[in-house]
């Protein structure tokens, strides 16, 4: 019996990516630990928002310098990695028409700097870091090309050693910036760590820049523009409006209860982010190419449910162990300074596990290039997540915000089970 367990195990793909993933998880999360420390000792929770603000504007100049391809990418180069003529089309197309993009993006935002300095920080002091993330984004562009042909090829390991090193490095030069630098440190790092990926990728990765061969401008195809288009439109709305709701919902904070409290709802969004990454890096190496794999609604099924029964209960478990756990996670990764952090763990996490659930089933929408559902889905959660942040501000305080995060995706994961019912639970259906 022992040795089928371990037999299951050892051939079950998505629990080796998923131990293998463990240890870059926690790397990230060490780097994140020590980075808000650092960031409550030298920053406070006042700075935090203003990073908070930063993270967003550069999370959506990222997606737009890359025309929101990246999903796309990693589909169509897992579907035409041992079809040379169409896997050379879809990088060249990938390839000039981010090259274009970037470059008219970046432009814009060096000139737009004070602007957006004065939109972000509600100042221009910082406009110097705003005209250093536009010279990074081609870097950025070039990296996610890379990185989408390797997660499209299966190379799970070869991409979660990269992430391994990254973060390794990544931590002394967060702590020496954010040491000597404060605010101005806190707000380079963010950039700086896409330039050290890039170069690490490009000393690891090397070998697969002979990919980059097969790219040439007479192989640009409309065609393979129009399959990439679909996964284009659905990251570039994400990439608009969830940066903007985030800004406009902390603004909305810091008008009403103030700076600090701001900062506190982005401390409860990191801890969130460290335990999720688990799951979302997961979902980005192992869940996208194997869901553009699959023809039927019983593999879908069959996926979901295994996800499921592996991944969900572990992230459970580990939900409980972090609440329990809650005064003393606030303590070393932040300071006393932020305990009023403890009062929205209960929430927050309730809302993490149902975004959990939901974003397993949601990449259906990117694997099949469901667009309409996908806009009209986040359209949909965007508006649930405005309104009631606001109305749960108003009565509960900053408590009402993390109300506000698990309600929006309670209903959201109701809404995916509601659109893939036939998919998920037609033996069901038709047992009764």
């Amino acid at each position: 019996m022992k040795h089928k367990f371990r037999y299951a195990i050892g051939n079950n793909l998505l629990f080796r990516i998923a131990s293998l993933n463990s240890l870059s998880v926690l790397l990230r999360v060490l780097l994140g630990f020590i980075t808000s420390k650092l960031i409550a000792l030298f920053i406070g929770p006042s700075g935090l928002a203003i990073i908070g603000n930063f993270r967003d504007f550069f999370n959506f100049s990222q997606a737009f310098s890359t025309l929101g391809f990246n999903n796309g990418t990693v589909k169509y180069v897992a579907e035409f990695k041992n079809n040379s003529k169409k896997l050379t089309e879809t990088l060249s197309t990938v390839f000039y028409l981010t090259l274009i993009a970037v470059v008219i993006f970046a432009i814009l935002i060096f000139i737009n700097a004070n602007y957006i300095s004065n939109l972000i920080f509600l100042n221009n002091d910082y406009s110097y870091i705003i005209k250093y993330s536009a010279f990074i984004l081609p870097i950025y562009a070039l990296k996610a090309i890379l990185i989408s042909v390797l997660n499209g090829l299966s190379k799970f390991k070869k991409v979660i050693v990269i992430t391994i090193i990254t973060q390794v490095v990544v931590i002394f030069v967060n702590a020496f910036l954010i040491w000597q630098y404060q605010l101005q440190g806190a707000l380079i790092s963010i950039i700086t760590v896409e330039v050290i990926s890039f170069l690490i990728i490009v000393f690891y990765a090397k070998n697969y820049f002979n990919y980059f061969k097969l790219i040439s401008l007479n192989k640009v195809k409309i065609d393979h523009l129009k399959n990439l288009s679909a996964f284009s439109l659905m990251a570039l709305f994400s990439a608009i409006t969830l940066p903007l709701i985030a800004v406009i919902i902390r603004n909305y904070i810091i008008d009403e209860i103030g700076a600090p409290e701001a900062g506190f709802w982005v401390a409860i969004q990191r801890i969130s982010s460290y335990y999720l990454m688990f799951v979302t890096t997961l979902t980005t190496l192992y869940i996208l190419p194997r869901f553009s794999q699959l023809n039927t609604a019983e593999a879908f099924r069959k996926e979901v449910f295994d996800f499921y029964k592996t991944i969900v209960p572990i992230f459970i478990f580990g939900s409980i162990v972090i609440y329990l756990l809650r005064y003393y996670i606030i303590k070393i990764v932040f300071s006393d300074e932020f305990e009023p952090v403890t009062d929205l763990f209960f929430w927050q996490q309730f809302g993490d596990l149902f975004k959990v659930l939901s974003i397993v089933i949601s990449y259906q929408f990117l694997a099949k290039k469901m667009v309409k559902h996908y806009i009209i889905v986040e359209s949909l959660a965007i508006l649930t997540i405005y309104m009631s942040s606001i109305f749960f501000i108003d009565n509960f305080g900053l408590e009402g915000v993390v109300i506000a995060h698990f309600v929006s995706y309670l209903i959201h994961f109701i809404i995916l089970l509601f659109i893939f019912r036939k998919s998920l639970f037609s033996k069901a259906l038709k047992f009764l």
